[in-house]
């Protein structure tokens, strides 16, 4: 599906000199002379190069529709991770460099999506939140206020994030995989 190089939003998966780009960035340029333009940065979904690209609201570029299917994770062999087919229990070997940094927040079970181009798996999309163990927490210092001040904990999965003072480690709380952020406490 061809769209406008000012219709471009985050996430899209375009094609463009014939690879598959995903869009991480836009920002929407109108100079003082000349016309606007959209200017894109994009992430290669084939070998991970970035590039930034100005697109004008006269270029076209084609848009491409992932299918999307479910899948569960089930354990890493050395550099590759095991995922199952939750509809026919088939086994799909994937690179664990498709994750990027993700990856360490992938825990045995876990339900995920991965996007398909054409029966072939080019992206692997985890829960936005996970609940994990604090290993270790840093002391309060003393002086600081709780409301706005977080300190250094590292999670089960090796993780760093920054978390309010009054958890402590053996803590399990909820945190955002994208953002490496604490969002709450666990029930």
């Amino acid at each position: 599906m061809k769209i406008s190089g000012v219709d471009i939003r985050p996430g899209n998966i375009l094609e463009y000199e014939n690879g598959l780009w995903k869009v991480a960035k836009i920002q929407h340029t109108q100079p003082g002379k000349g016309g606007a333009y959209m200017q894109v940065e994009m992430k290669n979904l084939v070998d991970g190069r970035k590039t930034n690209v100005r697109f004008r609201s006269a270029d076209s570029v084609e848009k491409v529709r992932l299918d999307t299917k479910e899948f569960q994770y089930l354990y890493q062999d050395d550099a590759l991770l095991v995922f199952m087919d939750q509809e026919n229990y088939e086994q799909i070997n994937l690179n664990a460099d498709m994750l990027g940094e993700e990856v360490a927040f992938l825990q045995d079970g876990m339900q995920v999506t991965l996007e398909l181009y054409e029966e072939k798996p080019i992206s692997v999309q985890l829960p936005d939140q996970i609940e994990a163990e604090i290993t270790e927490a840093d002391a309060v210092v003393k002086g600081q206020t709780a409301s706005s001040s977080y300190k250094p904990a590292v999670l089960d999965n090796g993780v760093r994030v920054m978390v309010p003072p009054h958890i402590g480690a053996g803590t399990r709380i909820i945190v955002d995989v994208y953002a490496r952020e604490y969002v709450k406490k666990a029930d």
